[in-house]
């Protein structure tokens, strides 16, 4: 008897289900709608300028025409349907909704990714510095200045193979940002962007006025309020290890020679370990 009873449950359960299953494909629905992507806004696709990596050679130029978006929830009267079946989706184990898949990828604000520097950041650390430049910012939520740096080191430093060197000059008002932080940012920023923000960067002094906001750059901030560019396309967020500027009695001929006729002074040395690092 009790096989019976749950043979009759097993066949209406199934029969419940093809019911659904045929009324959810005949239901009335409306046509998938025909968009235009292009990417953010701005510029007509025309004028858009290929997309850069900070890290690598050029890539394709961004998307731009018509894509096809599926009709939207509650069209045709499966609303209801389609909306448990939404609820039961977000409540099955693993999926526990948009805002943890996410944060499960690393996803961070103003379409930036976390990576892993030491398994994902393939660049080369003897010119990654040298081509066109980075820059370097300091500061807290209160105040912050930038700088172009052309002088760098990635590599491995007292056991950690995450270490990022910068170096600053004595006059620099960027220097009293480094020795007051206890972390930085080195950011990239795409070739087009990267000519112009690092020219103005390197000419202009923050005490003369606000140079992002000159540019048009948006201060953003890491969860531990180190100061980036929201336009940037890979940023470091680097904790100080050590700091301390050169000391001239240590100068072989190259450096003698450079700091014989540099009138910015000695440079700091600031040596960091990655703590964050994302990209676009």
């Amino acid at each position: 008897m009790k096989s019976a009873n749950f043979l009759n449950i097993l066949l209406a359960t199934a029969l419940l289900c093809v019911c659904a299953t045929l009324w959810l494909r005949t239901a009335e629905r409306p046509e998938p709608v025909a968009v235009a992507v292009v990417e953010e806004t701005g510029p007509a696709a025309a004028d858009l300028p290929p997309r850069v990596d900070a890290d690598g050679p050029e890539t394709d130029a961004p998307f731009h025409g018509t894509a096809t978006l599926p009709p939207p929830p509650g069209g045709g009267g499966g609303g209801a349907v389609e909306a448990a079946l939404a609820a039961i989706r977000a409540a099955a184990p693993g999926n526990a909704g948009d805002a943890a898949a996410e944060a499960a990828e690393g996803k961070a604000e103003g379409g930036f990714r976390e990576f892993d520097v030491r398994g994902e950041f393939e660049v080369n650390p003897f010119t990654w510095f040298t081509g066109g430049g980075a820059l370097l910012c300091a500061g807290d939520r209160e105040k912050s200045n930038a700088m172009t740096i052309g002088w760098g080191g990635l590599g491995t430093l007292w056991g950690r193979n995450d270490a990022v060197t910068v170096y600053v000059a004595e006059s620099r008002y960027t220097r009293e940002f480094m020795d007051a932080a206890r972390r930085f940012t080195v950011m990239g920023f795409d070739k087009v962007a990267q000519a112009r923000i690092l020219a103005y960067m390197g000419s202009h002094s923050g005490r003369d006025g606000d140079k992002a906001a000159a540019l048009g750059l948006h201060t953003a901030y890491t969860p531990d309020g180190t100061p980036y560019y929201e336009e940037a396309q890979v940023v470091l967020e680097c904790e100080t290890m050590y700091a301390a500027p050169f000391d001239p009695a240590g100068f072989r001929e190259v450096p003698a020679a450079f700091y014989a006729d540099f009138p910015a002074g000695i440079h700091s040395m600031y040596v960091g370990r990655v703590v964050r690092a994302f990209r676009k």
